[in-house]
């Protein structure tokens, strides 16, 4: 069993108004409202069930709330049913794997002149030995992490080191909570009309069997720990373009992506991609821009693996003619 250090809740009193938002929208259930000295106040009953999301505290309209994490994620320690720590008996990349993927990545960067680098994302299924990867301090959203591996970082992320319940549900690590699985928390949110909508919302996303999944991971994808399952692209609408007529340069086929802007980094950039075998865009969601630095002028992309050697192949013909042509802007008219 996957265990952390418990988060702290911690409520300011002297400003809470007694809305109850903490308590309708927290995912899970923690909070109920109760008489205190004649007030009404929050109380995490449930605060074992907290999964430091900081939904609660991102609501309430006084700045009462507070949750603190109370440890290091770090703590955990992957264990096999044998008794043996799983990370000493996962296997490293091959020599050869890792001047492949050193070369997908620096191909991207020079030709597209990316800013962020790749990142390789690898769903490590129930059971699998876990490498010896670094584990974020605190909890973190599933998006945030793959916005820190653009940046440089690598995270092994088991579970209990998540802090969206949404994303790990989507991602197959636990079970989906009834505020989501009825819909209700994202009426709540104002991010659709109805009960109905929502729920067909739900139902229309792919999500994995839960628990099927014990650990995400990712890294730079230069810096790939394990053979990535999908390999994601944080980038600019021009710097995408070339993306898809590098996927297409042998086919010239065109794409039909599935984009919603419900869920991006879980779905629409991984889960996808990953099932499909087929690259997929995503303009990001209302949880990705609101936990995490990405820029206005920034989407992405999830190339399946196995697609990665004709897209680079394909990149590389672009990058010698109709790449710099376009930018160059030679069909621009002269300014008189």
């Amino acid at each position: 069993m996957l265990t952390s250090p418990m988060p702290e809740i911690q409520l300011a009193a002297e400003r809470c108004t007694g809305c109850g938002l903490c308590q309708d929208f927290c995912p899970v259930n923690v909070f109920e409202m109760v008489e205190i000295d004649g007030r009404r106040l929050p109380s995490a009953v449930r605060a074992d069930d907290c999964w430091a999301c900081d939904t609660c505290v991102g609501q309430c309209p006084t700045g009462a709330l507070r949750v603190v994490e109370a440890g290091s994620a770090r703590g955990y320690s992957p264990v096999q049913r044998d008794g043996r720590d799983a990370r000493t008996r996962a296997s490293a990349l091959t020599a050869e794997q890792q001047r492949l993927y050193r070369t997908w990545s620096e191909t991207l960067m020079q030709v597209l002149r990316l800013r962020w680098s790749p990142v390789a994302i690898t769903l490590i299924p129930a059971g699998a030995a876990l490498p010896d990867a670094p584990q974020p301090r605190e909890k973190l959203r599933y998006c945030q992490s793959l916005m820190a591996a653009r940046r440089g970082k690598t995270l092994l992320m088991p579970a209990n080191c998540h802090a969206c319940p949404d994303g790990t549900t989507i991602l197959g690590l636990t079970e989906i909570p009834a505020k989501l699985a009825s819909g209700e928390l994202y009426i709540r949110f104002g991010k659709l009309a109805t009960i109905e909508a929502a729920r067909q919302m739900v139902a229309e996303r792919p999500r994995l069997e839960p628990r099927s999944i014990q650990a995400t991971l990712v890294s730079p994808l230069a810096e790939a720990v394990l053979p990535p399952g999908v390999v994601a692209v944080i980038a600019q609408p021009e710097q995408m373009m070339w993306l898809c007529m590098a996927a297409s340069f042998y086919t010239g086929r065109r794409f039909d992506f599935k984009v919603s802007g419900y869920n991006a980094q879980c779905v629409e950039t991984t889960l996808i991609p990953l099932t499909s075998g087929k690259i997929n865009i995503s303009l990001g969601c209302y949880g990705c821009r609101a936990s995490s630095d990405i820029g206005d002028d920034l989407m992405f992309m999830g190339i399946p693996a196995a697609e990665m050697p004709a897209l680079i192949d394909g990149l590389m013909a672009l990058g010698r003619k109709a790449i710099p042509d376009s930018r160059a802007k030679i069909y621009l008219p002269p300014l008189t």
